[in-house]
């Protein structure tokens, strides 16, 4: 009998599987793949090699992936840092590289050089990796210089394998205001599982990327147990709890990132849709 895995965690079709996946499937063929990063500010993640098709995540800049197969300008790869399989545009990957920054402010600028008034070449997303060779400072402004020259503010930056605290509520509420974009998860634009996602992230905690997979983690918990830090799940859903009584979600009714008042997003949600499925405690 033929296992079934979760084609976004794991990287198989009948013609090609990851090694890893050998003896629990059936494939013509198993590769180890090729390691490799992300070249541009914000990758989209698709089920197939189909502009047209609806974007599963986003992978940010400096991220780095397993590539499994390079076709047809396509690449198949896996993210190392939640497992998510799917295809991007082969040109929107670079060598794989020793990153030493993350982006820890909701976006940032790239500068062609230790110059703030120079016009900016890139903009990053809070999660965002970069390689950093040196250090210059501006008229009072300290930069991090990245090997081509480029510059980003330093102190828009936290070293890799630090937090930016344990408060992840705190980091969600930095997102206020940031557009709701399904699929998304940079600070460009965000979806509600992205949002808890990438705020535990910055704490230091691996997290899954998708709700369904997010209402399996921690402890289950009742409704009026609710507390900062919780998270409300509905069916495609996800929200957290800032206090008793205040919900933080990226949200297609506002189409923002918002704060909302829990028992007025329960009865709204509800009238559209259901109530919540769980509710869960980190």
């Amino acid at each position: 009998m033929t296992t079934i895995l979760d084609r976004r965690l794991h990287a198989h079709r009948p013609d090609l599987a990851d090694q890893r996946l050998e003896g629990r499937i059936a494939a013509e063929r198993f590769v180890t793949g090729e390691p490799a990063n992300i070249a541009l500010p914000v990758a989209a993640l698709r089920a197939e090699p189909d502009m047209d098709r609806g974007i599963d995540t986003e992978l940010l800049f400096g991220e780095s992936v397993r590539v499994f197969e390079r076709a047809n300008g396509w690449a198949w790869v896996q993210a190392d840092l939640d497992g998510y399989v799917g295809y991007l545009p082969e040109d929107q990957l670079g060598a794989p590289e020793n990153v030493t920054h993350v982006i820890r402010a909701p976006r940032t600028f790239v500068y062609p050089s230790p110059e703030l008034r120079r016009p900016a070449v890139a903009a990053l997303s809070m999660g965002s990796r970069i390689r950093a060779v040196g250090e210059a400072e501006t008229r009072g402004t300290r930069y991090l210089t990245m090997a081509d020259g480029s510059a980003v503010i330093a102190g828009h930056c936290l070293p890799v394998g630090e937090a930016i605290g344990e408060d992840y509520v705190a980091v969600a509420a930095r997102f206020l205001e940031t557009p709701y974009l399904w699929g998304g998860r940079s600070g460009f634009g965000i979806d509600c599982s992205a949002l808890v996602q990438l705020s535990l992230m910055m704490v230091g905690r691996t997290f899954p990327r998708d709700s369904d997979m997010q209402s399996a983690m921690g402890t289950e918990i009742s409704r009026e147990e609710l507390q900062r830090g919780d998270l409300v799940f509905w069916k495609g859903h996800v929200g957290l709890m800032e206090d008793q009584e205040m919900l933080l979600h990226a949200n297609g009714h506002t189409m923002t990132v918002a704060r909302e008042n829990f028992e007025a997003a329960v009865q709204r949600i509800g009238w559209l849709y259901s109530q919540p499925t769980g509710y869960r405690r980190l």
